[in-house]
């Protein structure tokens, strides 16, 4: 009895938790191969995808929350591996808990870092951040070594 109260209680609270999103013109990504430790960010347009290493990544689309910009970001991403065909990972991953909706392949992982925000709307960049940025590629480009981790 007492558990079925506490389920009806988290379900009807479900939409006071429940917070508007603004969807992001792109983001930003970050990509590993594990099997060399090369890193890459990957910057991405919505609907637009990278070649990197074996797998092509299209970025579907990249929210962030309304009330806080800079807090999160929530990316669908459309993951393909050129030796399998078909899509190895498709759905949602979160910035900030990128294991819990995570691409399960044996040499790559990728989770997103942050989504782009409007002018005015994004953090101010530190260094790290700066460094980062520098490591990002256009969509052209296949990722290289991230000079931040070398």
């Amino acid at each position: 009895m007492m558990r079925s109260a506490l389920v009806a209680l988290a379900l009807l609270a479900q939409p006071a938790m429940a917070q508007d999103a603004t969807s992001a013109t792109g983001g930003i990504l970050r990509w590993l191969d594990k099997l060399t430790g090369e890193t890459a960010d990957i910057e991405l347009a919505a609907g637009e995808g990278a070649v990197s290493g074996q797998l092509t990544i299209l970025l579907d689309e990249c929210r962030y929350p309304t009330e806080n910009p800079t807090s999160d970001a929530f990316m669908h991403l459309t993951i393909t591996d050129e030796r399998v065909g078909g899509p190895v990972f498709s759905g949602w991953m979160v910035a900030s808990s990128p294991a819990l909706s995570a691409l399960d392949h044996a040499r790559y992982d990728v989770w997103p870092l942050r989504c782009l925000l409007p002018d005015g709307a994004g953090p101010v960049l530190d260094g790290a951040d700066s460094a980062a940025e520098e490591g990002a590629v256009s969509t052209s480009e296949r990722p290289r070594a991230n000079p931040a981790n070398e």
